[in-house]
């Protein structure tokens, strides 16, 4: 099958892996996310070294033509502990150092951070970026192993994380809010506390994940309003065997109190 997207009919595949272990669609990850920040004006941002590609606690999602040829949309799920500190970390701990403190206090369960959320408008407005990938990265989170999932939220999405499960965090920024990525942009900073149960998600979305859980390889007819698009998930991650989140644990420290001056325009968005 060729890259070209069918719009009345759209086809698409939705694949989960360990970041490491594929270079070339990472490439292909990288250059979408680029292309999606750059029409939003954000130009220079710390992923643009994509030293991700190389951490090993970091996992991908990906919507991608059925060649693999093409990719329309991904997100990320960093683990704390990886080559990395999470996003999160690095975006706001110049504005409130406590968010290390924060995020070593659930490292030691095992958490990491739903980041790097785009879409390319080709497939603007099937639910890729605002609902399935979502979706799937909370679904995937038992197969890594953590207990708990960072995430900052542009204000549009904040529901979203809520009917998701996640809770807004006022321990840290303002009652949890950050100018980010930019001071006219306010991002909230949101945490998933228990991706297993999903004890606060509304029944909508803790049936959706329940049922990707069960069947992770499995052909979906997905509705949003009045679209349709086919998705071919294959979200069960392969190489599973070589990945060691007691390591990751292990290799979580508590953060140096010296911080690093950097312009906050070199941040990464990340939602």
């Amino acid at each position: 099958m060729e890259s070209y997207l069918n719009k009345e009919k759209p086809e698409v595949r939705l694949r989960a892996f360990r970041a490491i272990d594929d270079p070339e669609t990472c490439a292909l990850f990288v250059e979408g996310h680029k292309n999606v920040l750059t029409s939003i004006g954000v130009t220079k941002v710390t992923s643009s070294k994509n030293e991700w590609t190389d951490n090993p606690g970091a996992f991908v999602l990906i919507v991608e033509s059925l060649d693999r040829k093409k990719v329309y949309g991904g997100v990320r799920i960093h683990v704390a502990g990886g080559s990395q500190p999470l996003p999160i970390e690095e975006a706001t701990k110049a504005l409130d150092p406590a968010v290390t403190n924060l995020v070593y206090q659930y490292a030691q369960q095992g958490t990491g951070e739903f980041c790097g959320l785009w879409n390319s408008r080709e497939i603007a407005g099937y639910g890729v970026g605002s609902i399935f990938l979502s979706r799937a990265c909370v679904a995937i989170s038992t197969q890594i192993g953590i207990k708990s999932i960072f995430a900052l939220c542009a204000p549009y999405t904040v529901q979203m994380g809520i009917n998701s499960g996640y809770e807004i965090e006022t321990s840290i920024g303002n009652n949890g809010t950050f100018y980010y990525p930019k001071l006219d942009l306010i991002a909230t900073t949101m945490i998933l506390k228990d991706p297993e149960l999903l004890s606060k998600a509304i029944d909508e979305e803790k049936d959706a994940i329940f049922k990707l859980r069960k069947d992770l390889n499995i052909t979906r007819l997905e509705k949003l309003r009045n679209k349709q698009i086919e998705i071919h998930y294959e979200i069960q991650i392969p190489r599973l065997e070589n990945w060691d989140l007691k390591a990751a644990i292990a290799n979580t420290s508590l953060p140096n109190s010296q911080l690093e001056n950097k312009d906050l325009d070199e941040f990464d968005i990340f939602y």
